[in-house]
């Protein structure tokens, strides 16, 4: 994906956290079993929430966790300028907003050329899909985010004071080309390494750039719509220093496995070499596999995985090889 900025989409670019979008990525987590590879389960709390039929409305847009795929960006508008108190509900109500003609545009891009659920068609042609999805947002957030967000914002506005500075330092295209080993700033144009190959260009258009704990290790990018674009990023693993051991984020054994994932590794020598089960090591790379944080590839008759860069940033060791 390449967006072209001009100077004066440059010069409003800024900094923000985007609650809504941290309850849409958690409401993801609580979709799997795997539960998300630094912040653990979101637990049965948050597994109850999804069964209100407007939440479950909610989760129905989403694409499932380390799979590619488009989720509407009524789910994750850009949070608006003003007091920090104020952005949640802000969020809210522009997802209530949301024009009819673009919520059927979206919500036919997300499903493509599968029909949408029974529930989202009924929702879409009834004009009800978007204050349905707000309201099953907001109730995601009651009850299964809002006692876990003074830690979350904390570690988002650590995040954000880091990017400033650094913003401050090396001027906006720094800033950019720094966020994270896919996404590039060269002469001009913004490229963040994707799939999807699409070209656009913002003209005066405000972008916001959101750092996101609950999403990591994911980049998503909404810039097709200039009035809602938004480039969001992994904020930064803590330091050892205040994350603690890897083993207490991702389990003992998944770390030992993850650490000795410097180069390309079978199941059957992970397990060899960590006195496994084969079929322990295989569930604790599917694991990781699926958070994203190892690849693979097969080399004739066997599967190789090895770390992946955003493995490689929870580890903190750089990958060897290829």
């Amino acid at each position: 994906m390449v967006a072209r900025l001009d100077g004066l989409s440059l010069s409003r670019l800024r900094l923000a956290a985007s609650p809504v979008a941290e309850a849409t990525h958690w409401m993801r987590v609580a979709l799997t079993r795997s539960g998300h590879p630094v912040h653990g389960d979101p637990g049965p709390v948050a597994r109850a929430a999804l069964r209100h039929p407007d939440t479950a409305l909610a989760a129905q847009l989403l694409t499932p966790v380390g799979q590619p795929g488009y989720m509407p960006d009524l789910l994750t508008p850009k949070p608006a300028s003003g007091p920090s108190a104020t952005v949640l509900e802000r969020q809210f109500a522009a997802i209530a907003a949301t024009p009819a003609e673009q919520v059927a545009a979206q919500v036919a891009a997300r499903y493509g050329r599968r029909p949408a659920p029974a529930t989202v068609r009924a929702a879409v042609a009834d004009g009800t899909l978007a204050t349905r999805v707000s309201a099953g947002l907001r109730r995601f957030w009651q009850e299964a985010l809002a006692d876990r967000w003074p830690q979350v914002r904390t570690l988002l506005d650590a995040e954000l004071a880091e990017r400033a500075t650094r913003m401050a330092a090396g001027g906006v295209g720094s800033l950019l080309d720094d966020l994270h080993p896919t996404i590039h700033w060269t002469a001009g144009a913004l490229t963040v390494e994707s799939r999807f190959r699409t070209e656009t260009t913002l003209s005066d258009t405000e972008v916001v750039v959101t750092p996101s704990v609950l999403a990591w290790p994911q980049v998503t990018v909404q810039l097709c719509d200039a009035r809602d674009a938004v480039l969001t990023y992994p904020a930064a693993s803590p330091p050892p220093g205040r994350r603690g051991r890897l083993g207490d984020l991702v389990g003992v054994s998944r770390a030992d496995i993850l650490a000795d994932l410097d180069v390309p590794r079978s199941t059957g020598e992970l397990s060899r070499r960590h006195h496994l089960a084969p079929a322990t090591v295989s569930y604790h790379l599917g694991v990781l596999l699926r958070s994203g944080l190892v690849r693979r590839r097969r080399d004739q008759h066997l599967v190789l995985y090895q770390r992946s860069t955003s493995g490689d940033s929870l580890v903190g060791r750089p990958l060897v090889g290829v």
